[in-house]
């Protein structure tokens, strides 16, 4: 089974992620899991924060000559901004944060210790994981890609980049739509036997999992709620030279539970980032005084950076349905599974 867990808080020593249930023999190269960290660095509308840290992977276990072992993979990244106990304490929460409700939760009386792990400096851990994962999926021809769709209800480059230099002037935030795409995906990953096995539910837990996602479709999405039937699913259709296809994708590339060989297309909302630096109003928890929400470093949009965590979170999502249908010990293994079972359905 693949899985993992990360660890480490925004301003710490350092970001940890161990992968469990990688194959042996994937060739593992740090450059490419530094390209994606710098990937989720970029993006209009990031904060200083970027301009701070140079993400850098390190990883300290799992391979041997650059070749995976099969045993759990530790990766480390590194914070510049180490400075986690001189940090000032927080007693204002900001609406729309982990804040209050982690602070009622633990029964904390600084809010410092919730927004600390709460803060969405942990995606880079979760971004190096999803590297891996990309590298493995690169070995059966699997690409997951993004792209911004919209900003703030506009939809074009330079309509977007207005959008957010006009938040920014306002000393407010603004949120958006992104897209991820996964092609070369094959037939039959994921299941309908049990509810935790689809496919889509998994992809959807993981992409809501991501800070500020509020809301995630897969192929048309809501737009199924404006549509008949006869206008919504997907004809099928055969040809030797195709085998089985649709003229059509609206399904998203997933009936079921289960991959049906097109394209996975996924949309998921991020709502405007809840660090003002015009702060709502809020209530100091240790007086119960009104007040101005605490105000913290941040970024005025994070759409862009928001879609590669999107496709690292996809990524290992279905790179852990391709191991648990293909096998999880041995990449040639894996490989001489998959290709029998291509011929099969072939």
């Amino acid at each position: 089974m693949l899985r993992y867990l990360t660890a480490g808080e925004s301003h710490g020593g350092s970001l940890t992620a161990i992968l469990e249930g990688i194959p042996a023999g994937l060739k593992l190269e740090a450059a490419k899991i530094n390209y994606e960290l710098r990937r989720r660095q970029s993006g209009y509308g990031r904060g200083k924060r970027m301009q701070i840290e140079k993400d850098a992977v390190q990883i300290l276990s799992g391979t041997r000559k650059g070749l995976t072992l099969g045993s759990p993979i530790s990766l480390l990244i590194e914070n510049k901004d180490y400075c986690i106990e001189t940090m000032p304490s927080i007693y204002y929460p900001r609406p729309g944060h982990a804040d209050l409700a982690g602070a009622l939760k633990y029964g904390f009386k600084d809010i410092r210790n919730v927004l600390e792990r709460a803060s969405a400096r942990d995606t880079a851990s979760h971004v190096a994981v999803g590297a891996v994962c990309k590298i493995l999926l690169e070995e059966f021809k699997i690409d997951i890609s993004s792209k911004v769709m919209l900003i703030g209800g506009e939809c074009s480059p330079q309509a977007m980049m207005k959008k957010i230099l006009k938040a920014k002037e306002k000393k407010d935030t603004v949120g958006g739509i992104f897209e991820i795409k996964a092609q070369g995906v094959p037939a039959g990953l994921g299941s309908y036997v049990q509810q935790d096995k689809r496919l889509d539910a998994r992809l959807s837990a993981a992409i809501m999992s991501i800070p500020g996602i509020k809301a995630v479709g897969f192929g048309l999405g809501f737009a199924y709620a404006y549509r008949f039937g006869s206008e919504s699913h997907d004809a099928l259709y055969y040809s030797r030279n195709k085998e089985y296809f649709r003229d059509t994708n609206n399904a998203g590339g997933i009936e079921g539970g289960i991959s049906n060989g097109e394209e996975i297309i996924i949309h998921a909302c991020m709502k405007p980032i809840a660090t003002l630096l015009k702060p709502l109003h809020s209530v100091n928890i240790l007086s119960r005084k009104s007040g101005k929400a605490q105000v913290e470093r941040s970024d005025i949009c994070a759409v862009e950076s928001a879609a590669v965590i999107g496709e690292a979170k996809c990524a290992f999502c279905i790179a852990g349905a391709l191991l648990e249908k293909f096998g999880e010990d041995s990449l040639a293994d894996i490989k001489k599974a998959y290709k029998e079972y291509q011929k099969r359905i072939a």
